[in-house]
């Protein structure tokens, strides 16, 4: 399932949306199975009886009060916690009945590290510390898949952020970053190209002025002109 697209602000970008490694909940599956595989036994050992039944009746409601603690809050838990990280910031979202989020603006991360025990290492997975500046707690997220690359991720998020900040600035104080400059030249040639087309089409299609025509009707009678414009002898 996709994050919400409402919760980004507008221009961020979603880069790894996650769970907490399935070995959180691979106790719970485990615990389920079995009472499962409990029940199953009891209802094939006790008798077709009354008290038979009663045991039945009995087991099924301990198993299932167990199951609630032990196998359905745990997996819920895990299904309902997402781990998201935007190139804005990291964000954190948990609970079943009450919902918990908490939003880590990567201009404020000061240091991202990871740990891996031996277990980790087994299942791909690892511990997250992110540092935050000022008076924010450091955040430890345990369990997450992949944390030597979540990490990754993260610290080239928080440069290429601070890279558009650093631009942004520049820009606001009125001066022209090497990359605009060279986009600007770019479109200034394109356009004086253009222009130049445009202009060489114009000249191709236009139809000869009157003028021209008028010159070389005369040029070409001239003599005509010349006898009819000569005096007669007297007699």
């Amino acid at each position: 399932m996709g994050f919400p697209e409402n919760v980004l602000t507008s221009g961020e970008r979603v880069e790894l949306t996650m769970r907490p490694h399935w070995r959180e909940v691979f106790a719970s599956v485990l615990i389920g199975l079995l009472l499962l595989a409990v029940l199953i036994y009891v209802t094939w050992l006790t008798p077709d009886d009354t008290t038979g039944n009663w045991i039945q009746w009995i087991s099924v409601g301990l198993g299932v009060l167990i199951a609630v603690f032990l196998v359905i809050t745990p997996i819920l838990r895990w299904l309902t916690t997402r781990y998201v990280v935007t190139t804005h910031r990291v964000l954190v979202r948990r609970g079943v009945v009450t919902k918990t989020g908490k939003d880590i603006t990567l201009s404020k991360i000061t240091d991202v590290s990871f740990e891996r025990t031996l277990l980790d290492r087994l299942t791909g997975s690892g511990t997250l510390r992110i540092e935050s500046a000022g008076d924010s707690p450091d955040e430890t997220f345990r369990a997450i898949p992949r944390s030597d690359r979540v990490q990754q991720v993260i610290n080239r998020l928080i440069d290429e952020d601070a890279n558009q900040r650093a631009a942004r600035m520049v820009n606001r104080a009125g001066f022209e970053t090497e990359r605009e400059a060279a986009d600007r030249m770019h479109e200034e040639e394109r356009r004086m190209h253009e222009e130049e087309e445009r202009l060489t089409e114009a000249r191709r299609a236009a139809p000869p002025a009157e003028g021209s025509a008028e010159t070389t009707a005369v040029t070409v009678d001239p003599s005509t002109s010349e006898t009819s414009t000569r005096p007669e002898p007297e007699p």
